[in-house]
């Protein structure tokens, strides 16, 4: 039976009145010995309790997008076949644009809760050794004649850990956050790639590549992207593509962002962090080497060029706030990095909220070449003050109307 399913949470709460009913219907009436009844009535409060919690549970478990499946719950499952040696470039020294295309076959998602226009396929990454599935959201406009001919922008898109590679349809409700502001031209037409992020049943992959454990980067950064440019109309220049994530995921968003500028030109980070050992059961927080290579700000710092890359980075405190600030201190031209304040917790609602200003920012960043900028928003954007540079060119920049934003979002399409 589905973990995520209807079907499950309504047994949920069939479990749950049989548990009320069960004492107030038999409590007095338990015959026999008192050792007897007294374990009856023991059972009845340890039933009770017991369906309680696994109520709140699956309501918490759908709210949040944690679990995908009973596996993903137990640890039972990784999704690893092999994890070789792929050196630096995490490509095993072959090259991207040499690998032969992967046609696969994407179905239609029919979940209402996941909202229209979604599609699932299974992967094998041929670079990674990794398996799992993949989402794919494409905007009303991709199936539009008039754009038949256009390649489209997209932005990866990670869960936290735990996490479900539908959380961002089920959780953080993107459609109706940002399909809106696609339709109203306030923002460019995206796809959305939402891939698999639990890789090693209960253990945090880092979004790293460990030989001999598991090669995340090489999943999310190559295997995926590739994908998606062989089924869809995607360039795959760094130009049209960004990562956003929460929580572990923006941790995620940044560290492949900053590590691989070939590939992606913008990340977005929702209450991330940059070291990675503050993920309890990160596999590259627990060692002192990986814990090194993988921290967000010491990639920053390393790189022998600064890397041409925006970042957005969002939170509270050291919640994602403090670790964004710096990354902007450390920042050189031609990486920007933009700090933005937000309050209401560590929670999908607060992530959820700041979609449209998220979206407005990869519309206005990713424009060819990255030329222009626009300052961080407005109050009508929702949540709080921006902190950070606005364009490679120019840290103060200027505010943009929505019409800039529109005419930013279409010049993103080629």
């Amino acid at each position: 039976m589905n973990l995520t399913g209807n079907t499950f949470f309504v047994i949920t709460i069939v479990l749950v009145v049989i548990a009320v009913l069960l004492p107030l219907l038999l409590w007095s009436r338990l015959r026999g010995p008192a050792l007897v009844r007294g374990a009856g009535r023991l059972f009845m409060v340890l039933f009770a309790q017991a369906t309680a919690v696994l109520l709140v549970f699956v309501a918490v478990n759908n709210a949040n997008g944690l679990y995908d499946s009973w596996d993903d719950l137990l640890g039972t499952t990784d999704h690893v076949d092999s994890a070789i040696d792929l050196g630096p470039s995490g490509t095993g020294g072959r090259q991207i644009s040499s690998l032969p295309k992967v046609p696969l076959k994407f179905a239609k998602v029919n979940d209402p809760q996941l909202g229209s226009g979604l599609l699932r396929t299974s992967l094998k990454g041929s670079i990674s050794g990794v398996q799992g599935e993949v989402y794919v959201w494409l905007p009303p406009q991709y199936n539009d004649p008039a754009y038949r001919n256009k390649k489209f922008p997209a932005v990866e898109v990670l869960s936290g850990f735990p996490g479900s590679s539908k959380s961002w349809f089920r959780a953080l409700k993107f459609q109706s956050k940002v399909q809106p502001l696609i339709d109203s031209g306030k923002v460019a037409p995206f796809i959305l790639v939402s891939p698999r992020t639990m890789l090693l049943g209960k253990s945090d992959a880092g979004y790293a590549n460990i030989p001999g454990e598991v090669n995340a980067d090489s999943w999310l950064s190559v295997d995926v992207r590739k994908v998606v440019t062989d089924n869809f109309r995607v360039s795959p220049n760094p130009e049209n593509w960004a990562i956003a994530g929460y929580s572990a995921g923006g941790h995620g968003a940044a560290k492949l962002a900053l590590a691989h500028p070939d590939r992606f030109s913008a990340a977005v980070s929702f209450s991330g962090y940059n070291d990675p050992a503050v993920e309890r059961g990160s596999l590259t927080g627990a060692d002192p080497k990986l814990r090194r290579e993988n921290d967000v700000l010491n990639i920053l710092k390393s790189a022998k060029t600064p890397p041409r890359v925006s970042l957005l980075a969002m939170g509270e405190g050291a919640d994602g706030y403090e670790p964004g600030l710096a990354l902007r201190r450390a920042s050189k031209a031609p990486t920007l990095v933009e700090v933005r304040q937000t309050w209401g917790g560590h929670l999908p609602e607060v992530w959820s909220r700041e979609l449209p200003y998220a979206f407005k920012w990869l519309t206005r960043q990713m424009r060819p070449q990255h030329q222009g900028g626009v300052d961080g928003g407005t109050p009508a954007d929702g949540g709080g003050p921006s902190v950070g540079g606005v364009s490679h060119e120019a840290q103060d920049g200027q505010r943009s109307s929505d019409g800039q934003a529109a005419a930013a979002g279409g010049g993103l399409l080629e």
